[in-house]
């Protein structure tokens, strides 16, 4: 017999990862990549090589890519590359994912607030959100550079709760990494893990604590009460 999800009560908003779980942004981010290959003599990688390390920004993608790692030499200037790269194509590709412009709209007919943590930094976040039309809708939007630690510390959680004037346990989080429900959890607020996103065969998401993990966006809406 399968049971009924987990309700909540008094979840006041609702907040997202980004990558990964409101936008498919790995198109631009392997693009950027495959770029950087090509300018270094390497050959494209293939999109399904690439989009499991989307949510893991340019410390996976250089990882992936060059093998380069962040106590590497050469990972500084490797990092800035790649990031220029993906300034030049922020959001040529990237979407929502289907779902999440009717759970966006459900939230608000709802009367509840909805926001943004996560670890991109706001020169590519703010952006990216006006150019997808979200950053007005938006209560918050906390980047990986608003607080002095980013996921999974629970210092961006515990500011955009303050920033949609509702406590931790009144936020409900989605993520599709590991550090999303960390932080979540260090912050004392519910977290549904999105397995729409970028998870890989690596990951299992059913050891991280979140309260559920959830097949598509609209799925959000059977853990509120």
């Amino acid at each position: 017999m399968a049971t009924e999800p987990a309700k909540l009560a008094g979840i006041r908003a609702v907040l997202f990862d980004l990558d990964g779980t409101l936008v498919d942004t790995a198109p631009d981010l392997g693009h950027a990549l495959n770029l950087q290959r090509v300018r270094h003599g390497l050959a494209p990688l293939a999109d399904d090589r690439i989009r499991p390390q989307a949510s893991h920004g340019a410390r996976g993608l250089l990882g992936l890519g060059f093998d380069v790692q962040p106590d590497d030499p050469r990972f500084p200037a490797m990092r800035e590359e790649f990031l220029e790269l993906y300034a030049a194509n922020l959001c040529h590709r990237s979407r929502p994912f289907p779902g999440v412009p009717e759970l966006l709209d459900a939230i608000e007919a709802r009367g509840l607030k909805w926001g943004v943590v996560t670890n991109k930094p706001a020169r590519f976040t703010e952006p990216l959100m006006s150019l997808l039309d979200l950053a007005e809708r938006a209560a918050c939007i906390v980047s990986g550079d608003t607080c002095p630690q980013p996921k999974p510390h629970p210092a961006p959680m515990l500011a955009a709760a303050e920033l949609c004037g509702a406590t931790p346990a009144a936020c409900l989080y989605l993520g599709d990494a590991e550090r999303d429900i960390a932080a979540a959890r260090a912050a004392g607020m519910p977290a549904l893990v999105a397995a729409w996103g970028y998870l890989d065969a690596h990951d299992a998401p059913h050891t991280w604590g979140a309260l559920a993990e959830i097949r598509h966006p609209l799925d959000t809406l059977t853990h509120l009460a």
